[in-house]
């Protein structure tokens, strides 16, 4: 780990002496110098400067106008400013220009010491913040939405519209298609990147709940509430609230969110004291709020407040022709999280995988991609490694028969398991998916069949009923 470098600018000899001696002794690469020119000479190293200790009045100029020159060349640079003339103008001056603080002559050593370990600390926390937002700028750019389906860009050409304004908006898709990494991108490419994203499932959260965790409660709001506690609004100050499965939120707590969307505020649980905010609302939902609407499930107004953009994330099935490229960049994660390294995929597998319908989604996809990487470890994924349900949207022989095998072979549990898939199914069709009628004509259990349709993942086509 490199060692913090110190700056000491100050024209007493005795001064620059001792603070050395104390500095160099806690293991800080520490320079001096009497004048601003030659502390200029001691900046043009490859080497940044982490605290500089500057006296305010200097022989050859202003020490704060000096700090302002430090801050161009390092911008997480702590400075502290010694004087021994000290003034309230000149303390306001230094702090406004950007000093850490600002010390009067004569000092204490020791409480100069505890100034420079919190000042250093306080720059390496900087430096982690920044490195943090950089690093979650990176990931929440557009192009980690991954996807080259004309469904998908058109989604992303929407966010890359209304990311820098302020608008509220209503992400709707399946469960597990990525609405809160589309509501981050957004947040974390607009105005408000630099405030915080605050997440909330409010779907996940008992009614009775759910109002103290987004609006907060006072002490003695209600029994258990032992102390004051701030909300998710409140939190998200400045910054972006995520409200995830907002038609899961009960009708009541519906008229206090519609106040705090309208109106900018709200108050705590128990408290008559109205609090301001300044907070971006983005909404997702996996139901049809308009249906909701007109059940009398979900409030019109509030509908309304929350569409005033809307987002539609397809869901896997209406972009099949990404999950190749979805496949190779699962593949490379884990692969390199894991320290194990999938090479690809058979087209045979690759067949099963975009016949199967998907009903997690994406999220069903990484899943299963982290099961593979870990079970597998190395080398290419055949069919033989899928688990079952992937292989059951396979397509099978319209007619009952013995498979030809090919002169490059065929594996043999795959092909049973599409014959028998193929059995099962064909009873199905025939009995109008009644699973009594399909077991007797298979000669099975009814549990039997029952088991397996489950464990095979088949499905009746869209508007039958499984009986």
């Amino acid at each position: 780990m490199r060692t913090h470098r110190v700056l000491i600018l100050d024209d007493e000899s005795s001064l620059r002496t001792a603070l050395f001696r104390v500095l160099d002794r806690k293991g800080l690469n520490v320079v001096t110098a009497n004048r601003i020119e030659e502390a200029k000479l001691l900046c043009q190293g490859d080497t940044a400067i982490d605290l500089a200790i500057v006296d305010l009045n200097l022989p050859d100029g202003d020490g704060i106008e000096f700090m302002t020159h430090l801050k161009s060349l390092y911008p997480s640079i702590q400075v502290i400013i010694l004087t021994g003339h000290a003034t309230i103008e000149a303390a306001v001056r230094a702090t406004q220009k950007g000093a850490f603080h600002f010390v009067t002559k004569p000092f204490n050593l020791d409480e100069l010491l505890v100034l420079v370990d919190r000042a250093l600390t306080h720059k390496q926390l900087t430096q982690e913040n920044q490195q943090l937002r950089s690093e979650l700028n990176r990931k929440y750019k557009f192009d980690q939405i991954i996807g080259t389906s004309e469904q998908i860009q058109n989604v992303l050409r929407v966010v890359e519209k209304v990311a820098d304004s302020d608008s509220t908006v209503l992400v709707h898709g399946e469960t597990g298609t990525g609405k809160e990494l589309i509501a981050r991108a957004i947040h974390y490419n607009s105005p408000r990147a630099t405030g915080p994203f605050v997440p909330i499932n409010c779907g996940a959260i008992p009614a009775e709940l759910l109002e103290s965790e987004l609006f907060g409660h006072i002490k003695g709001a209600f029994t258990g509430a032992i102390a004051n506690r701030i909300g998710r609004f409140e939190m998200a100050d400045s910054g972006t609230i995520f409200l995830d499965e907002i038609g899961d939120m009960d009708p009541t707590l519906q008229v206090k969110l519609l106040r705090a969307l309208q109106e900018k505020c709200f108050e705590p649980v128990g408290s008559a004291k109205t609090v301001q905010i300044n907070v971006r609302v983005i909404a997702a939902t996996n139901i049809n709020l308009e249906e909701a609407v007109e059940l009398g499930k979900f409030r019109e107004d509030l509908f309304y407040r929350l569409n005033v953009i809307p987002i539609h994330i397809p869901s896997l099935r209406e972009r099949k022709s990404d999950i190749p490229i979805l496949l190779k960049h699962f593949m490379d994660l884990f692969g390199k999280n894991k320290g194990r390294s999938l090479s690809g995929i058979s087209e045979e597998a690759l067949d099963c995988l975009v016949a199967y319908p998907w009903p997690g989604n994406i999220r069903e996809l990484e899943n299963l991609v982290e099961r593979m990487t870990i079970l597998k470890g190395q080398g290419r994924l055949e069919v033989v490694d899928l688990p079952l349900k992937y292989k059951s949207g396979k397509t099978v022989p319209q007619e009952i028969g013995i498979m030809e095998i090919p002169e490059t072979g065929l594996d043999f549990n795959t092909a049973v398991d599409i014959y028998e898939n193929a059995l099962i199914l064909r009873a199905l069709e025939k009995t109008g998916w009644n699973r009594n009628q399909a077991a007797m004509l298979l000669k099975l259990n009814r549990t039997t069949l029952v088991e397996k349709i489950k464990k095979k993942g088949l499905r009746p086509p869209d508007g039958m009923i499984e009986i």
